[in-house]
């Protein structure tokens, strides 16, 4: 038995009363106020502590009004020059741009050879990687810091790389890994049959296809380096290589806070970031449906 198809525009023409009743969605059976006033409250308390930094951040020294009228930015001109934020912004930009390529390089390396090759600990390579993921930062501490000073590395910024370079590569193993399984291998033997060798083929066939994991893994890596503050607190010394979640610290003292310097401080450490995700947010979704591929 035949059945004929409506063409497209008169399914999508047809009135919602037309249609078969045990097909409606369940969206359509919820009342909007269900959802809408539960969504609006989580808004509600998700931006009012941003207003509250904004408010502090931008309005005068001493004043207790709830609007930030009349706007000052001496609280950003102060942390900037007299607390060193310049400084510490430099840092934390070469700390975070040098963690996402070298986590990013040694991370497409290893997951491709975890999803192209087969060797006998591969299981028990992947249970460990997984296994990392459950150790708490702090408990490296110790080892580091005696390779380090063994290294003379201490007090400078590729410590806090490596540090965070170390941190990162396991899930971004499995994850470039999971990436790299989704290209088909045909792909790769097509270009060997065209007398491409294994590092062309990946170089034109399958690197450009990873451009949404890349992406993704490397924008994880660059945030947790820039809101990472035990590495820094431990391996540097002096204040001119200090990071920006160090500096934050500085801004508060024992007996006294300065509210409005601190609030400014956190702007500024969290607009950067901010910024990197509003440009980067499709390739982001992209890189986490990644599940197959369009020939």
């Amino acid at each position: 038995m035949i059945t004929e198809i409506a063409p497209a525009a008169e399914r999508r023409t047809a009135p919602a009363s037309d249609r078969p009743r045990g097909r409606r969605r369940a969206w359509d059976e919820v009342p909007r106020r269900q959802i809408y006033v539960p969504l609006s409250i989580y808004l509600l308390f998700t931006l009012i502590p941003f207003y509250w930094i904004l408010l502090f951040a931008l309005r005068p020294a001493g004043s207790t009004s709830l609007v930030p009228w009349p706007m000052t930015f001496e609280h950003f001109q102060k942390v900037w020059t007299e607390r060193s934020f310049g400084t510490y912004f430099t840092n934390s930009v070469y700390v975070g741009l040098a963690t996402l390529v070298l986590t990013t390089v040694v991370a497409l390396a290893g997951g491709y050879a975890l999803a192209r090759f087969d060797f006998r600990i591969k299981r028990g390579f992947m249970l460990a990687l997984l296994c990392s993921q459950f150790v708490p930062g702090a408990l490296l501490l110790v080892p580091l810091f005696q390779i380090f000073a063994r290294l003379s590395m201490i007090n400078s910024l590729g410590s806090v790389v490596i540090a965070e370079t170390v941190f990162q590569l396991p899930l971004s193993m499995i994850l470039i890994s999971g990436f790299i399984r989704n290209v088909p291998y045909s792909l790769e033997e097509a270009a060997w049959v065209d007398g491409c060798n294994r590092l062309t083929a990946f170089r034109i066939v399958v690197l450009p296809l990873l451009r949404p994991g890349l992406i993704a893994v490397g924008s994880f890596a660059f945030v947790h380096a820039w809101n990472h503050f035990l590495f820094a607190l431990m391996f540097l010394s002096d204040q001119s290589k200090q990071t920006i979640p160090v500096g934050l610290n500085t801004l508060m003292g024992s007996d006294s806070v300065d509210l409005g310097a601190l609030a400014a401080g956190g702007i500024i450490a969290a607009v950067p970031v901010v910024i990197v995700f509003a440009f980067i947010q499709k390739w982001l979704i992209t890189g986490f449906s990644a599940g197959a591929v369009k020939g």
